[in-house]
């Protein structure tokens, strides 16, 4: 059937034209003329909606908030360092050698304190390397940024309470922002 046909219930009523571009009807973009229907959503080739072209904006988010976690382990190691060093300063110092509950102390916090640092020095680094992954990581980098999340909440609640606070929250928020729909999208989509 043509569109002038008669008989062909799509086309124009009986009797009249079809409204042409530029009479006062101006053709809307993307549709056939004479016909309401919008378009269809863009398909992927692999079948369901197309992937994402741009990085959301919750994804690009725990991207931030995973590059302020780094900010904030690189002055934690900085001020642990600072303090295990001017423990054994005052290990050194000669006025203090005479008190044994001193040095008791001191002897056994500071390796524990040297220790934090190695700790925090290489969940930094971590840290670092899955924040660098957000561009071009697959669904592997997607699923070890929810566990180091995950991870660095439960280590904010515990050893550092009031001071892993803002870890704890900005954890959690990268865990959701890459958990939910929009970050699986992303870390899912096709490379080419």
């Amino acid at each position: 059937m043509s569109y002038g046909d008669p008989n062909n219930p799509y086309g124009a009523p009986q009797g009249q034209q079809p409204q042409q571009p530029g009479y006062g009807y101006p053709q809307q973009q993307g549709q056939a003329p004479g016909y309401g229907y919008p378009q269809a959503p863009p398909v992927s080739p692999y079948g369901g909606p197309a992937a994402p072209t741009t990085m959301p904006g919750s994804v690009g988010a725990a991207r931030v908030m995973l590059w302020v976690i780094v900010g904030l382990q690189v002055i934690g190691v900085a001020l642990f360092a600072f303090g295990a060093a001017a423990l054994n300063a005052a290990k050194d110092d000669e006025s203090l050698k005479d008190n044994t509950a001193f040095q008791d102390l001191v002897g056994d916090s500071t390796g524990l304190i040297w220790g934090y640092v190695v700790f925090g020095l290489a969940w930094l680094v971590f840290a670092a390397v899955l924040a660098t992954k957000f561009k071009n990581g697959g669904n592997g980098a997607r699923v070890t940024i929810l566990v180091f999340a995950i991870i660095t909440a439960v280590l904010g609640i515990y050893p550092f309470v009031i001071v892993g606070l803002v870890h704890t929250i900005l954890a959690v928020l990268v865990a959701v922002f890459v958990g939910n729909a929009a970050g699986k999208a992303w870390f899912n989509r096709p490379r080419y």
